[in-house]
């Protein structure tokens, strides 16, 4: 089982408990305000199974966030590949994605932020990944807002080709981090 430890947070594999509450997140509006549709029970479970998947195969992936202090499962936060095969084409493909989802209860007390920094030591120190990519609607800033905050740079912004024209997600920005230069400076 893989585990990524912070002061408030505990990274890991997914379990079948968690489950339940992943899919009550993704029926969630809030939760899915910046995403062009919910997802169905079967959808978040098939996705929870993929992305444990994902965690095995690759040895990291989009890590079950748990409180440490309640042992409650709160949402996910890792990374993913972003294949050139994908659903869009991008000139950063291959890439590795970081990505967050939590559970609005859980919003602002600074657990995503929390998380991303975890995960991104993770990658410094365990991978050989060299740089790392957040894509979101130009509109979702409280994750363009944690973006900035655990050090990435805006570099592009393009039209998600997923989303249909005049819709207001489909404005898309790209932010990275060079991992290399974050090693440099943490030494």
């Amino acid at each position: 089982m893989k585990y990524i430890k912070t002061k408030r947070l505990i990274m890991r594999d997914w379990k079948q408990s968690d489950i339940p509450e992943f899919v009550k997140m993704n029926r969630d509006q809030d939760v899915r305000r910046y995403f062009p549709n919910m997802l169905s029970a079967e959808a978040s479970e098939k996705l929870a199974v993929d992305i444990q998947k994902d965690i095995e195969d690759r040895g990291f992936g989009l890590f079950a966030v748990e409180r440490r202090d309640t042992g409650e499962f709160i949402g996910f936060t890792g990374m993913q590949v972003l294949e050139e095969n994908g659903p869009f084409r991008l000139e950063i493909l291959p890439c590795i994605e970081i990505g967050w989802r939590f559970s609005k209860k859980h919003w602002n007390q600074g657990f995503a932020t929390e998380a991303a920094r975890g995960v991104l030591k993770f990658a410094e120190r365990h991978t050989d990944i060299k740089k790392v990519y957040a894509l979101a609607a130009e509109r979702n800033v409280p994750s363009i807002n944690i973006m900035k905050k655990i050090g990435m740079e805006k570099v592009d912004v393009f039209n998600h080709p997923q989303i249909i024209d005049g819709h207001s997600l489909k404005k898309h920005v790209i932010y990275d981090i060079e991992l290399e230069k974050r090693r440099r400076f943490s030494l």
